[in-house]
This record gives structure tokens, sequence and C-alpha cells, in this order.
């Protein structure tokens, strides 16, 4: 069901934890501020980054974004980059900002499908990490199940395809940017409503696929990515979407939007006209704010809740 109405949350300030990250076993979190946690999956210690608003309104239950970051990235820098962590404040949602894996501490990467370097190389269960995030936030922080979004660049795109697609489960809706889904199937059991983003003149991940070198990570990966219109067609199928289409472009953009889909999902492409790779900013000339736009779309869903 589609809403628009955010709720907020009256949240207890306590101690904050340490920049080098705490373990959740001995989890406090703060309000306002960006914390670095420590969870250990399969024997591997993860980290991730959580920003909860400050308090305010009633108590209640807050929404997540999951933001991953590209390859050759990390959370820091995606936080910086995206500047989700002021709109979370401002609209009253929780960002986390997980670290994918790497030889170097702050140039990581996922493993999505064919990509990307060290993840990749070294078969890493990035699905099994945010899934343990997940269970980790749900059991310490006050967020709502229902509400659990994703979203990524890049690299961290394509694992918002992968995480999606095998665990449609835990997510209310997803948001890649520049990222190809990189995947002969797409096992989601349940429909989840995605926004597809690109840069119409994307030379990393071009937008009519092809080969295309890994750009910021340690190694180069030899990959052929598929072209966005794959993982359209892909998604429109996994939510059932029929009917054609409403397209709306602009100078701006080229919006395409399937809404007569199984469970009040939808499927939404978004073309920025003369945008390449980066994160799209209005201050770095870009003609929309692609983190406004990825929490206009996915704070309007919500997984039914159980009874």
């Amino acid at each position: 069901m589609r809403w628009r109405t955010l709720c907020c949350a009256i949240l207890t300030l306590s101690i904050l934890m340490p920049a080098a990250g705490v373990p959740v076993s001995e989890l406090t979190f703060a309000s306002g501020v960006s914390v670095d946690r420590i969870i250990t999956v399969d024997g591997m210690e993860r980290t991730y980054r959580v920003h909860v608003p400050p308090a305010a309104g009633s108590p209640g239950e807050l929404p997540v974004l999951i933001v991953l970051h590209g390859g050759g990235g990390n959370g820091k820098q995606i936080e910086r980059t995206t500047g989700f962590s002021d709109l979370a404040d401002e609209e009253g949602f929780i960002a986390v900002y997980p670290d994918g894996s790497g030889r170097l501490p702050k140039r990581l990467t996922w493993n999505a499908h064919n990509c990307c370097a060290y993840a990749h190389a070294e078969h890493i269960d990035d699905v099994g990490f945010i899934s343990e995030l997940i269970g980790q936030l749900i059991a310490n922080d006050p967020v709502d199940p229902a509400r659990i979004y994703i979203a990524g660049h890049s690299n961290g795109a394509m694992m918002t395809f992968r995480l999606a697609c095998e665990r449609s489960d835990l997510f209310a809706a997803a948001a890649p940017y520049a990222g190809a889904l990189n995947s002969d199937t797409c096992p989601a059991e349940n429909p989840v409503p995605i926004l597809i983003m690109n840069g119409e003149d994307d030379q990393n991940v071009p937008i009519l696929g092809g080969a295309s070198p890994h750009v910021g990570a340690t190694v180069e990966d030899e990959r052929i990515d598929q072209p966005a219109s794959y993982a359209v067609d892909t998604w429109v199928a996994a939510n059932g979407c029929v009917g054609n289409p409403v397209v709306d472009d602009s100078a701006a953009a080229m919006i395409t939007t399937w809404t007569d889909c199984a469970d009040d999902s939808a499927v939404e492409q978004l073309v920025i006209h003369g945008w390449e790779h980066a994160w799209p900013s209005i201050d770095d000339g870009a003609p929309i704010d692609a983190s406004r736009v990825i929490w206009e779309f996915v704070s309007g869903y919500a997984k039914p809740r159980q009874a």
C-alpha cells in the first residue's frame, strides 16, 4: 500500500560509540549522529555505519534506507556523496551505510554476480552480510521491519539488484543507480517496487550494455554488462506488471513507469539526460537530486505487516 506520511520517533540519546566501531553485542544508539558498528558474519568481521535522526515527534518505529557504496568506495564515502544523513534528519528515517570488503580498508567492493574485484574473486557472502545486518537493526534499533529500503551506486547498484532478487522478503522497495543486472535469473519470491536509474551518457556502466572495465577498485574485472532495458524487463516480469507504461520525457530525464503490477508494486525507469556515472546532485550540476528522488519513491511503499 502506498503512503506518503512518514512517522517520526522519540529516540533516547545514549552514549556515543567510538568511530572505530563497536560490536553489536555492546550496542547503544545515538540520535542525530553517525556511528560505526561491527558484526561477525561467517567468522568475518563486517562493518557498517548508522545514522539515526534526532529525537522528534511521537514514539514509533522508523523506516530504514540501506545505501551501498560503489566499487572502490566505502560507507563513509557514500554517506558524504549522497547526503542521505542530512535527508534522514529532515525526513525522519534511519540511514545505514555498510562497508564492502577488500584488501585496502577504504577501497571496497561487493559480490554482485560478475562484479566486482576482491568481493567477487573471493566469493564474499554479501547477501548473508546484509541479511544479518537487517536482523541486527530489527533487534536493536527502533526500526519498522515493513519499511526497509535498499539503494546503491554502481557496484552497489548491482548489489542492490542482487539483494532485491534474492531477498525480496526483506525489502519494501529498491533503487539502484548506475548499475547493471548481470544475472541470468532473478528469483524474487515477492514483488519489490523498484526505481532503476541511469545516466544517459554513463561510460562506466553504459546504459546500452557491453564490455566495461571495472572502475575504482584495486584490480580490473573483465565483464559484460547487460543493458538497462534488461533490468527493466526482468523487474516488469518479476513484479507481474501488465499493460503499457506511462512515459514522461522532460529536459531533465525520461521517466517510464509501470503501475499496474502485483501487490500494488511498480517499476520505474529514470534516465537522466546528459549525465554520466557520478551520483547526481543539484550541487554538482545534475538536473535532478538523486537522493531526494530515491527517497520520494521508496518511502511510498511498505510491506504488509504481520498480525
